[in-house]
């Protein structure tokens, strides 16, 4: 019998995002790829023949949504566990209850994970056999990226779909749903101008779990016998004050932030790449993290064609150590900066590569004995140092001797490009090359 005064069964104590979960595929905001006429995942839902699959996507994409309009439209039976609260050990004992109700009446169990990449890839092994033999449906919800965090094993038997941010309309769109159902449902009425609707769209991010957050945590400001709040600029600065953006140090966003700053200094992009800078030192990434790889790009992608660039990333590296943050933030971004505006060249970065490759392919070359330091007689009698030639007494300061060893004689590793600095390097490569072959 149901209990009206059960905590439970109060639904106003549901959280927004919650009472406005879609029923159906049609309500489900976004993913407009994902359910065009008869895509794979659209048939699926509607004609309930599921296989395994996971979804993928960013915080507040619509994973969990997907998962719910499922659960509403199956006649599997449905079970939902979320890694974060749920061991292993309940979710494999499922699946074993699950396994025997398959043999024993042919109904499947569909079990959801959410936050899959949460168990490790032991755990994970423990879904194999189950996905394999089909007693089981497994849908599993993820931020990370399933190459990465689902064993390859598992992740070769089901089928991944993958989910975009939400766009700004989209958010726009739940802003409204949500002001609307808190009017009809709840007897609440929101005002919100376009100026400040505009305000959380941009907060948000996409993520539709933090614009319903701030609709949500207006109401806190509810006064007491009122049921009218005016969510206005103030009101939205109190509830975001102090939030971090939407960064995960540990997640996919660490890699393709990093990755994003790479590139955008690569293609000299300044603005870009103080941007991408500033967006992880403000959600709180490592400092030393950021300038450690831009003292990689220093020699990586500037290299020779401004050898100051590496002098300024570790100079950077260096204020952080004396200065501490926030007050480096400004000497990271300058840094950034300079790498790039800096003249590009990535020849010292292939000439490690190309002079790799024939560490590999001739790991056990001979010096030649004549740049072999000789300090005893024996060393002497057997050819150490013989026919050496002293670079300073010869006017040009060069000699014709050979330093690499026979197998690799005229291998060029470092092709200086004809930009920045490098132009004149290449001049001097030149020159010497001239003056070699005369001698």
């Amino acid at each position: 019998m149901k209990d009206n005064n059960s905590l439970f069964n109060d639904n106003s104590r549901m959280p927004l995002s919650e009472k406005l979960r879609p029923r159906l595929i049609n309500d489900i905001l976004g993913q407009e790829e994902l359910f065009k006429d008869n895509s794979l995942l659209s048939n699926m839902i509607k004609e309930d023949n599921l296989s395994s699959f996971i979804l993928w996507g960013p915080p507040g994409s619509g994973k969990t949504s997907i998962a719910n309009v499922i659960s509403k439209n199956t006649k599997n039976i449905w079970k939902s566990f979320s890694a974060v609260i749920t061991g292993i050990k309940e979710v494999k004992t499922m699946m074993e209850e699950a396994e025997e109700v398959f043999f024993n009446s042919g109904v499947r169990t569909i079990i959801f994970i959410d936050e899959i990449h949460r168990f490790n890839k032991a755990q994970q092994d423990a879904f194999l056999p189950y996905v394999e033999k089909g007693s089981v449906i497994l849908i599993g919800a993820t931020t990370e990226n399933p190459s990465f965090s689902i064993v390859s094993p598992l992740l070769s038997r089901m089928r991944v779909f993958v989910l975009k941010r939400l766009s700004d309309d989209n958010i726009g769109l739940l802003i409204d749903r949500a002001i609307e159902y808190l009017k009809n449902n709840e007897n609440i009425f929101i005002t919100l101008d376009e100026d400040n609707k505009s305000k959380i769209i941009d907060i948000s991010s996409g993520d539709a779990r933090r614009s319903l957050g701030i609709i949500e945590m207006s109401l806190k400001f509810l006064k007491n016998n009122e049921n009218a709040v005016n969510i206005d600029k103030d009101l939205i600065e109190k509830i975001v004050q102090g939030r971090l953006p939407n960064y995960d140090k540990k997640g996919d966003f660490h890699y393709d932030y990093i990755s994003a700053l790479h590139k955008s200094m690569r293609n000299s992009d300044v603005d870009a790449a103080i941007y991408y800078a500033v967006k992880m030192l403000e959600s709180g990434e490592d400092p030393l993290y950021i300038i450690r790889r831009v003292i990689r790009f220093s020699s990586e992608d500037v290299g020779m064609a401004d050898p100051n660039a590496l002098i300024v990333s570790i100079a950077a590296k260096e204020a952080i150590s004396h200065l501490g943050m926030p007050e480096a933030n400004l000497s990271i971004v300058q840094a950034v900066a300079y790498n790039a505006l800096a003249p590009k060249s990535n020849a010292l970065y292939a000439a490690y590569n190309s002079a790799k490759k024939d560490v590999e392919n001739y790991p056990d070359l001979s010096i030649p004995l004549n740049i072999r330091n000789a300090p005893t007689n024996l060393m002497k009698e057997i050819g150490y140092g013989e026919g050496y030639q002293y670079a300073h007494d010869y006017p040009e300061g060069i000699t014709a001797m050979k330093c690499l060893p026979d197998e690799l004689s005229g291998r060029k590793y470092y092709n200086p490009k004809e930009i920045g600095f490098e132009k004149k390097l290449k001049s001097i490569i030149e020159k010497i090359e001239s003056i070699r072959n005369k001698k």
